[in-house]
């Protein structure tokens, strides 16, 4: 009637193929069931110090010991063993040598003539109790965790069942700790942090439109289900492989952790509450949290809104939080309307707010609202399959946090008066007390000239000062100008908007440049990922002693970028130019390089078309800003998918200006005998005869534009010709009338073909080798973004089956580099 036994003695090195427990088998101390797939053990364990006993579920293959759930959290083993078995009822239960029942799933099957339980440990981690005949899961550990969520396990609301973490009491005791992590139905649903029962921290209401959630990474993604029988959430890896886990612990720290078995360490991916403004209410209610006001006060009221406690306010205490200016005046049909809000962390949707429409614009919305005199304020949001919802408050509106580019748009209630004052703000106009405050300026100003005057000499004088200082650590930097063909730009310590950084606050940020932080290694040196001291995540580009790139090309890239803005160009926050060390601080850029994504056969899959043709939009954009837009026209020169980053929302941001020249406003061309750039990306004039001009940043992006649909690069062989390169073969498809055979395979499903073919001729036009036959980047953007005529692409240089002489002559054939050294050096003939 019942299975055989099966037990995994730890000391005997083998595991079955099935992981059962049955009626009348028992798992006793030094004993332990493994899943099938060697991923889980569920055995008798002691934490930390403690000499009590748990019965708990751990990882087979991370060491030391990581337990990920426990039965008898609360009840431990005080004698020296304890028994888990299946009793006569169908339940799984734990004793200790004399008989006290521990723990107990307390489900008792039914029908125990015809029926009875076996217990299986998954290689998910979840221990289920089923029933043997009908195979029916009557009870689950997933459904009762305890400081730990696992890829696939739900938190919230499912058939009566409340799905939440609780943290231990410490690392000793396992027990129930004060600490609960769970979904508030109430509302929109939110996952709330509770210590004890009072908030301590939540993510924004359901949907989670643009907002960073513990699982808003590349390699993972997390599902919110909300429906009349269930209120959940639950995350899943994409890759299999990867070990991860969220975990409560017994300070209230919210953490997503990921294995590094290379370090044998957990690494943290995500983690909350980390700031001030993360605590629940810090501002109280009516008002904002900024975490970016470092220097300042982070509270803010809402407009309409004054704080409740000027004084409490003023010594940077906004607990009390705002209450409504011109209490008197009637909000109720009397004149009043909304301030926009934009990038937030919307209130507490818990407290008085409801939704009002599943299908409403953003107008039916605010009409809605307006027409209830007790609604204080409305967002409108997109529901996935569902349209665009409204959720609208009738109360206070608590924990507002600010974003810096992400969350949603809160609009708030204001009186007439209010309204007022934000209608002349934003249509340019003087008030009363402005024109007031011009007349007095312009009164004032000319006494001050004189006072004005003095002090510009002496910080002149004292900027003299701090210059000399550091040009004796500097290399002779920040005492030079360099010149660009003609052209001389300010030393970037006089920039405003970049700062020269202090060597040890980077030694500080990047843990003295710890080997676990390194992003990656190029011919220049090494990229190291670094967090200031006020939270903001960062990449060091340290150049080496023995970089090829020297101080010309650091220079050159530092005043050249600081000038440059467009949200296609990564961010240089400042330099580090100090003892030995030469350095240039960036915005961190969580998803690498593109060459990282679109080269790997794994994190390509990520990328569907729709997104690929976005970052193809957006690196032709950028391009363009720096050929036509900027107020200085740029030739890049080393344009390629490994200088191509991309941000977390898979935004590319072109980098590494090191080889950048600027020309002159009437210049198209120009000559070096320095040729520098990367192999199979350098166009044909510039490789034999060292000319340049915008058409070779067209070149290279007609390279990339061809690695992205074909998620290959353009020095890979092909079978039937193993000496042609990516551009040759994507001609010769063409050619045939079969270029969607390049696409991809991971977007298969995904991509448009039209616009694929689009993508693929305009590439094609890119890598045409007369320079005059190419597109500039004006025309490549429009014939991307519209619906226009294209013309037939000619044949394309570098076509390695058949070179020119003329090339191969010079390149001998080669026209790639296999480890895409950035710098390269030879004399033009």
């Amino acid at each position: 009637m019942f299975n055989s036994l099966i037990l995994i003695i730890l000391f005997f090195k083998f595991c079955t193929s099935l992981d059962t427990l049955t009626t009348n088998q028992s798992i006793k101390d030094g004993q332990s069931l493994i899943s099938i797939g060697n991923n889980f053990a569920i055995g008798f364990f002691s934490p930390g110090n403690s000499s009590y006993k748990y019965l708990g579920i751990w990882y087979v293959k991370v060491t030391p010991q990581t337990v990920v759930w426990v039965a008898n959290r609360n009840h431990p083993i005080i004698d020296s063993s304890g028994v888990l078995s299946i009793n006569q009822h169908g339940d799984l239960v734990l004793h200790d040598s004399n008989k006290r029942l521990l723990w107990s799933t307390n489900v008792s099957v039914q029908d125990q003539v015809t029926t009875s339980s076996v217990a299986q440990l998954h290689d998910s981690g979840n221990l289920v109790l089923v029933q043997d005949n009908n195979k029916k899961v009557v009870w689950q550990s997933f459904d009762h965790p305890t400081d730990t969520q696992l890829p696939n396990m739900k938190l919230g609301l499912n058939l009566g069942i409340n799905m939440f973490l609780t943290s231990w009491k410490s690392k000793d005791d396992p027990g129930t700790g004060n600490y609960s992590y769970k979904i508030n139905p109430n509302g929109s649903p939110q996952v709330f942090l509770y210590d004890g029962s009072t908030p301590y921290w939540r993510t924004p209401p359901w949907p989670w439109n643009n907002v960073t959630t513990a699982t808003s990474s590349l390699d993972d993604k997390s599902i919110f289900v909300n429906n009349q029988d269930e209120i959940s959430w639950y995350y899943f890896d994409n890759d299999p492989s990867f070990i991860t886990r969220v975990v409560l612990d017994s300070t209230g720290l919210l953490q997503k952790l990921r294995w590094d078995d290379g370090v044998h360490q957990w690494k943290e991916q995500w983690s909350a509450p980390k700031y001030r403004c993360d605590k629940y209410g810090q501002c109280g209610p009516y008002s904002k949290c900024n975490p970016d006001n470092i220097n300042k006060f982070e509270c803010m009221c809402l407009p309409g809104y004054e704080p409740k406690s000027p004084r409490d306010w003023h010594l940077r205490d906004g607990s009390e939080g705002c209450v409504r200016k011109n209490s008197g005046l009637s909000m109720c049909k009397n004149g009043e309307g909304f301030v926009k809000l934009e990038h937030l962390n919307i209130p507490d949707s818990s407290l008085d707010a409801a939704w009002i429409g599943m299908s409403m614009s953003s107008s039916e919305c605010e009409q809605a609202c307006l027409t209830n005199c007790s609604c204080t304020a409305f967002t409108s949001m997109n529901i996935d399959g569902k349209g665009t919802g409204c959720l609208a408050w009738y109360g206070e509106l608590m924990d507002i946090l600010e974003y810096a580019d992400e969350g949603s748009d809160l609009n708030v209630r204001v009186d007439a008066i209010e309204l007022a004052k934000y209608i002349r703000k934003s249509k340019g106009s003087l008030s009363k007390q402005r024109k007031l405050a011009i007349a007095l300026v312009s009164i004032v100003v000319p006494m001050f000239l004189v006072s004005l005057l003095a002090y510009i000499w002496l910080a002149k004088k004292k900027k003299t000062k701090v210059k000399r200082k550091v040009h004796k650590q500097s290399l002779n930097f920040a005492s030079t100008k360099v010149s660009f063909e003609g052209h001389e730009l300010e030393d970037s310590s006089t920039h405003p908007d970049l700062p020269i950084f202090d060597l040890s606050c980077i030694v500080a940020a990047t843990e003295n440049f710890s080997p676990t932080n390194k992003l990656g290694q190029g011919g220049f040196g090494s990229v190291f990922k670094g967090q200031l001291s006020n939270g903001q995540h960062i990449a060091v580009k340290r150049l080496s002693k023995s970089s090829g790139q020297g101080i010309g090309e650091f220079k050159n890239e530092v005043m050249l970028i600081a000038k440059l803005q467009h949200k296609n160009l990564v961010k240089l926050f400042g330099c580090c130019i100090q003892e030995d060390e030469t350095m240039l601080i960036y915005e961190y850029m969580p998803n690498k390089s593109l060459d990282s994504i679109i080269f790997d056969h794994t994190r390509a899959s990520f990328l569907n078309w729709k997104k690929r043709f976005e970052i193809i939009l957006g690196i032709a954009r950028g391009i363009l800003y720096l050929h036509q837009d900027s107020r200085l026209k740029i030739i890049h020169r080393d344009l390629k998918a490994s200088n191509v980053l991309v941000d977390a929302e898979m935004n590319p941001k072109i980098s590494d200006f090191g080889m950048a020249r600027i020309f002159k406003e009437d210049q198209t061309q120009d000559k070096t005998t320095r040729v520098v750039g990367t192999y199979g990306y350098m166009s044909p004039e510039y490789v034999v005869f060292g000319q340049f001009s915008t058409k070779s940043d067209v070149f290279s992006f007609g390279v990339i534009l061809l690695e992205i649909v074909s998620g290959k690069k353009n020095c890979d062989s092909y079978q039937k010709h193993p000496s042609q390169n990516l551009i040759g073969h994507v001609w010769e498809l063409w050619r045939e009338d079969r270029a969607l055979d390049i696409v991809d395979s991971s977007i298969k499903e995904s991509y448009v073909s039209d616009e694929v073919l689009r993508c693929i001729q305009v590439g094609l036009l890119c890598v045409e080798e007369k320079v005059v036959d190419r597109p500039t980047m004006f025309v490549v953007n429009l014939m991307l973004s519209s619906e226009t005529t294209l013309p037939s692409p000619k044949k394309p240089a570098f076509i390695l089956g058949s070179p020119s002489k003329k090339l191969d002559s010079v390149i001998g054939g080669a026209s790639c580099s296999i480890n895409e050294v950035t710098i390269t050096k030879f004399e033009a003939r």
